[in-house]
């Protein structure tokens, strides 16, 4: 070890000005450096920083202990001396720096909130949002509801109280007058809510950001403490015209002029999603084989759902104005998609000039087809699932069964769209009414 040198004072530190090492002694191989000011300017002050020379191994090195003044003479001694007991210890305090730089890095790269855990999130799944509504509505609940409470919290601290505060936070009226909590009030919203909290902490979950169960999954957590959302308030289902009155409704429609009734029309016989109608393509319209392939970023189950169409479809297709391949089937006057309102608009104009009398909504025809073939024909239950593109059957079921029966939905939508147009079922697998 070196020789000790003369202990100075924190006045005589003070005073050393000239460049180069300068020991203070206290702890032997602690010095003062004085640097040469980096700046041209010759009235720049000189840089001084503390400095402890060890031997480490075979080789002597320069371990920096901070700046002075702001790190005082004896807090400079103090560092040293525990620099000194690590090198004794057989300890580098260089490569346990890098280490508790590392871990500290690490820390903070883990240390997310939960904002940044949603934003992330929404980044990574924006290919699986149906549209740019349901997008919107991902990041607008959450901005309305989360974000103000648990937002910049990390998602490492949340717990379930928070989660419960979240959901039943007070919901203020028209009036301005709190209502009751959100999850008692505006229960359908709150059950979105909480689903969207679930995914974005399992998210941070495998993305190792936090630990332990999930506050926000409802079995096991959230169930015992909140009533089911069915207790509170009985699941609304769109209104439906019943298949008894369809053939009505669309001898009405089929005199309806515009491109929003053609789609409305096309919607009912082939009894899909209006959000695949509205953004379907010529590209996904196959008239030799009569099949519309709706893509896989087009339907709910983001799979590819082939629709038999029937010669009734083909017949509305046919009456269009066709575009190039990417054009619109059904385009708004601007060109664009239309918009999720144009068909209700249609039935509501209907209602308006006293041609429909049942009120219901475009999405309610899903569930006219799904009532017809249950109540008045015999095909099996998987293949009117599939018609209405829901996936069919328990998982070993469907590893199995490797076709969508399409040629047998084919007959099925055809009966369909029969029934639709002449109101009688010429199938023979139609049943009997009782």
């Amino acid at each position: 070890m070196p020789k000790i040198a003369k202990q100075l004072s924190a006045i005589a530190v003070s005073k050393l000005t000239s460049v180069g090492w300068h020991a203070v002694g206290g702890v032997s191989g602690l010095a003062l450096q004085i640097r040469e000011a980096q700046s041209a300017d010759s009235n720049a002050p000189r840089s001084r920083s503390w400095v402890l020379r060890v031997s480490i191994g075979n080789k002597r090195v320069p371990l920096g202990l901070g700046s002075y003044p702001q790190t005082s003479l004896s807090d400079a001694r103090e560092a040293a001396k525990r620099m000194l007991d690590l090198v004794k210890q057989g300890i580098d305090p260089r490569t346990q720096r890098k280490e508790a730089k590392s871990a500290l890095i690490a820390k903070i790269a883990m240390s997310k909130t939960f904002k940044e855990c949603a934003q992330a999130y929404m980044d990574a799944h924006s290919a699986t949002y149906t549209n740019d509504k349901h997008r919107k509505q991902w990041g607008s609940t959450l901005k309305t509801y989360a974000y103000p409470i648990i937002g910049n919290m990390l998602v490492a601290d949340i717990s379930m109280r928070n989660i419960l505060d979240v959901l039943n936070q007070p919901v203020k009226g028209k009036d301005g007058q709190t209502s009751g909590g959100l999850w008692q009030t505006r229960t359908a919203t709150a059950e979105r809510l909480q689903g969207r909290l679930k995914v974005i902490l399992d998210f941070a979950t495998v993305n190792q950001y936090r630990k332990g169960v999930n506050p926000a999954n409802w079995s096991d957590v959230l169930a015992t403490q909140l009533p089911s959302p069915s207790k509170i308030k009985p699941r609304r289902h769109h209104p439906a015209i019943p298949y008894t009155e369809a053939n009505e409704f669309m001898k009405a429609l089929n005199k309806v002029s515009g491109i929003s009734a053609r789609a409305l029309e096309f919607l009912i016989h082939t009894a899909v999603r209006s959000g695949s109608v509205r953004i379907a393509t010529w590209s996904e319209i196959d008239f030799k084989n009569k099949i519309w392939r709706i893509p896989a970023e087009h339907t709910k189950t983001k799979e590819e759902h082939r629709v038999p169409l029937s010669e009734q479809a083909i017949s509305i297709l046919k009456v269009l104005p066709k575009g190039s391949n990417e054009d619109y089937i059904f385009p708004s006057p601007k060109n664009k998609p239309l918009s999720d309102m144009a068909l209700s608009e249609v039935m509501r104009g209907m209602i308006e000039r006293g041609e429909l009398k049942t009120k219901a909504v475009p999405h309610g025809f899903r569930s006219t087809f799904r009532d017809w073939a249950a109540e008045t024909t015999a095909y099996p239950d998987e293949i009117r699932k599939a018609a209405s593109g829901h996936t069919t059957g328990d998982e070993t079921k469907k590893a199995y069964q490797r076709t969508d029966l399409l040629e047998k939905r084919r007959d099925l939508m055809s009966d369909w769209s029969s029934y639709l147009t002449t109101c009688t079922n010429k199938s023979k697998r139609t049943r009997k009414n009782k």
